[in-house]
């Protein structure tokens, strides 16, 4: 399993219509693709930049591969829509991490 986590600096004058556009419509079209099976956004406590929010929006992906080819063939449209919509009000930088092992409680 693959994590693809984007973390995203947003303007604080944007960031309520940022968080609905990103819940209603960005996040959903990711997981229609069909790469990801679920999707969790997270916003940063504590630490925060003056004038901007940060938010960690973690994907989980069903392989390698499939990340690759959401990267190749997917995620340029669907970061073409975003850049359009917020340009100049963000900064996002992304990271894959490989899930090695899984811990849960069980009660």
């Amino acid at each position: 399993m693959v994590l693809y986590n984007v973390t995203i600096s947003i303007d604080v004058n944007c960031e309520l219509e940022w968080l609905e556009w990103m819940k209603g419509v960005h996040i959903p079209d990711v997981i229609k693709t069909g790469f990801f099976k679920e999707a969790k956004i997270c916003r940063l406590i504590g630490g925060e930049e003056e004038g901007g929010k940060t938010y960690a929006i973690m994907y989980t992906s069903h392989s390698e591969e499939g990340l690759e080819e959401y990267k190749k063939n997917h995620a340029p449209k669907l970061q073409l829509e975003h850049n359009a919509k917020f340009l100049g009000r963000f900064a996002a930088f992304r990271s894959e991490l490989r899930v090695l092992q899984e811990f849960r409680i069980h009660s």
